[in-house]
């Protein structure tokens, strides 16, 4: 998995499939870019990294027009994320990372719950517990930008926390959610609400999910005196614009406030 030039014929897991859809459904059909990289992790890491880079849109920051641009989402944040899953993955599952793009988000999807102990609340926190000790003592002594600490989730949140995880267990499987940024494609979302009453019930619920992010419809609801049905629609406005980010699964998550 470090030298070979072809481990993939020894392990066939060993491989990352990238697809850049058009919109935010998955398609079997129709997609704009699709690759598979395999090869040494170090070649799997740069050919991840060119497949994502290029699918994201560059903005100038300030710099001169000649210049590359800056991606719209910082590109630390791409490389801690697929470094985790490269080292962090369970190489005993026989299937490949999983790397889609779509027009709202990015999903990387990893083989392999959190291992023993390890939970979403402790891997923001800093918690680590590698699971391939020796593909992790080699790829920090320079292979991969890859530290061992245990920091990697908390600077990529520290750089982008719009970032959600869930850790299935049932389907043994580790996702990453990476949203991007909604005014690219939601701009009409993130423009100022006409009635003031909209901003109103959008603040309590806010401060609701920061007093309790383990909130459900039925309790938002309760405490903000209206239907279920506009709190699911005011929520999905929400995950939309970047303000709150929907840990875990639908009955067994949290939410995180993000601003």
């Amino acid at each position: 998995m470090l030298f070979a030039v072809s481990p993939q014929f020894v392990m066939p897991a060993f491989v990352c499939k990238a697809i850049h859809f058009f919109g935010n459904d998955l398609s079997v059909d129709t997609y704009l870019d699709s690759e598979d990289f395999e090869g040494a992790i170090e070649n799997q890491f740069k050919g991840v990294m060119s497949f994502v880079l290029r699918c994201l849109q560059k903005k100038q920051a300030g710099q001169g027009v000649n210049s590359p641009g800056v991606p719209e989402i910082p590109k630390i944040v791409l490389e801690e994320l697929i470094v985790n899953a490269l080292v962090h993955r369970d190489y005993f599952i026989s299937a490949p990372i999983r790397l889609f793009v779509f027009c709202d988000r990015i999903e990387l999807i990893s083989p392999g719950h959190l291992p023993n102990h390890l939970t979403i609340a402790k891997i923001e926190a800093g918690n680590s517990n590698i699971r391939n000790p020796v593909l992790a003592s080699f790829s920090y002594k320079g292979i991969l930008p890859y530290r061992g600490l245990g920091t990697g989730i908390r600077r990529a949140l520290a750089d982008w926390p719009h970032i959600a995880f869930l850790d299935d267990r049932d389907g043994n499987e580790f996702k990453v959610t990476i949203y991007r940024p909604s005014d690219r494609v939601l701009g009409h979302l993130t423009q100022k609400e006409s009635r003031r009453g909209s901003n109103i019930l959008e603040n309590k619920v806010i401060s609701l999910l920061k007093k309790d992010p383990s909130a459900s419809y039925e309790l938002l609801a309760h405490d903000t005196e209206v239907s279920a049905s506009t709190i699911k629609r005011l929520l999905q406005g929400l995950k939309m614009k970047g303000i709150i980010i929907r840990n875990g699964s639908k009955r067994g998550g949290t939410w995180r406030v993000v601003i």
